[in-house]
């Protein structure tokens, strides 16, 4: 009898990802099929053969494998541990599809920096409220991947352009508590979207996700010591919700908002 996998899939509202998919497998195979996505894999632990456009192929857990949409593939354990893997199902605008052949004839990568991109690209998609987090981290594996299909792998240019980065300071100080997504950023600053988040952090030392939590932070610390509840908190600051709060808050004062709310007028 085959073993249950365990497996966990969502849809995050992030625009650009259709699907996070995370599973262990100890003996599912997969038969040819394809995606009308890219599929972006991580192989965790284990490895993984498979066969892409009649060519075999292997997944180590220190690679990065990016799959072409609309070419069958199929794939299952080279081991008889099994594997765990984590795929991200990006929409297929996140790649120029004039790329497609080449992701085929070439669809491992060695790169271990894009391998920790795409690794924090999945933590700040584990739960709601770090949208924008995710979407810096998607444009910057996005623009990765094509300099990997395109060969050039030079690091991007760099173009000071500090008018840039302090109008998108402006935007998100005018919407830090309701928030605006980096599309919505780069569509009213009229600039793409990874170049925002480039020149933002060259500028001011940070990620434009940084600084607006930063911003929410320092929000909720005054509502704190108002006397707002830490339950009402989250909402009038810009969190998804209390747990959110409290994450970001823990790691930013050092301390929960309940334990700082308390501490007011000791």
């Amino acid at each position: 009898m085959a073993a249950r996998p365990d497996i966990t899939a969502w849809c995050p509202p992030v625009e650009g990802i259709a699907e996070v998919f995370h599973a262990h497998f100890t003996d599912h195979v997969y038969p040819m099929h394809t995606h009308d996505a890219w599929t972006l894999l991580l192989v965790d632990e284990g490895m993984v053969r498979y066969d892409l456009d009649h060519h075999e192929h292997g997944v180590l857990t220190h690679t990065v494998t990016l799959l072409p949409p609309h070419v069958p593939h199929n794939g299952g354990a080279a081991t008889p541990e099994g594997f765990r893997k984590r795929v991200l199902y990006l929409d297929v605008p996140q790649v120029d599809e004039r790329l497609i052949g080449r992701a085929v004839v070439r669809p491992v990568l060695h790169d271990p920096a894009l391998r920790s991109r795409i690794d924090s690209l999945h933590r700040a998609l584990a739960g709601p409220g770090d949208e924008l987090e995710a979407a810096s981290r998607l444009a910057l594996v996005s623009e990765r991947l094509e300099q990997h299909l395109r060969d050039r792998l030079d690091p991007v240019p760099y173009v000071h352009d500090s008018r840039v980065a302090h109008r998108l300071r402006d935007l998100l100080d005018e919407k830090y508590v309701e928030g605006i997504t980096l599309r919505e950023a780069a569509a009213r600053l009229h600039a793409h979207h990874a170049h925002l988040v480039r020149a933002f952090s060259r500028e001011f030392g940070m990620a434009p996700h940084q600084y607006v939590t930063g911003r929410r932070v320092d929000l909720a610390r005054r509502l704190l010591l108002r006397g707002v509840p830490a339950s009402a908190v989250a909402s009038s600051a810009g969190f998804y919700d209390q747990s959110h709060l409290t994450r970001h808050f823990k790691r930013v004062v050092g301390t929960g908002p309940g334990h700082y709310a308390r501490t007011r007028g000791a």
